[in-house]
């Protein structure tokens, strides 16, 4: 059986023993769930009731990328999920998308996904980007970001060839990660189930630094652009 290595990036947040429990109520039960503390200073004793269920990394404050590399560092699992610490998988997350990504083959797969409020009540309808039209997905993809990182899972094998998480990038990471990927002709597949719940609040990162987040964006984006449309002609000409 496969296992899978969870990364909880942790910093000054209070919804973390959500996002941990979470992960804890999977029905795949070959999962180690790794907490990456990244010089959090508020919230920590949270931790403290969850030690002896999940690994817990304390590390000087680097940024989501720092610490979702540390935590793939550490990792032994066959496939890697990156759960962010005010969000939620749901119990058959882990489960379902393994069997998926052994089904397809795949290398890195993302789902669809629900939004809820402070309370974990749902406030959406499932959302996310099905990339059944795949050229669309790459046309999307070369101005912005339409995966939602906490739904994805990727083979560990995945990171010999595409490397780590960028740390220069406060808030792309992701995007910039996710690009590398398609640049490198691999498959992104998408599971059209919604599977994790994505939580919305004043205190989330994308709204602490949205006045940046634009600016990143278009940088990630230029950055990749040129291979991007090569990607694009290739399906294009269906080669």
């Amino acid at each position: 059986m496969d296992k899978v290595s969870i990364i909880i990036p942790f910093y000054n947040c209070t919804y973390v023993t959500h996002a941990i429990q979470s992960a804890l109520n999977q029905t795949y039960k070959h999962i180690e769930i790794i907490v990456v503390n990244d010089g959090s200073f508020q919230h920590n004793e949270k931790l403290d009731a969850f030690r002896d269920q999940v690994t817990i990394l304390s590390k000087p404050n680097g940024g989501t990328a720092s610490a979702l590399n540390t935590g793939i560092k550490a990792a032994s699992g066959d496939f890697i999920c990156w759960l962010s610490s005010d969000d939620m998988f749901l119990p058959n997350k882990v489960e379902r998308q393994v069997a998926f990504m052994n089904e397809v083959g795949a290398l890195i797969s993302s789902t669809n996904f629900r939004l809820m409020n402070e309370d974990n009540v749902l406030t959406s309808s499932t959302l996310g980007f099905d990339n059944t039209d795949y050229l669309a997905f790459l046309k999307v993809m070369r101005r912005s970001c339409v995966i939602n990182g906490c739904t994805v899972m990727m083979d560990k094998k995945l990171i010999q060839q595409i490397g780590y998480f960028d740390e220069e990038l406060p808030s792309t990471q992701d995007y910039d990660y996710w690009l590398r990927v398609i640049c490198s002709d691999i498959l992104f597949f998408h599971y059209n189930q919604p599977l994790t719940h994505y939580r919305v609040h004043s205190e989330m990162g994308s709204q602490v630094r949205k006045p940046s987040i634009g600016k990143e964006v278009k940088l990630v984006s230029k950055r990749y652009k040129r291979m991007m449309t090569q990607q694009i002609v290739k399906r294009i000409k269906g080669t």
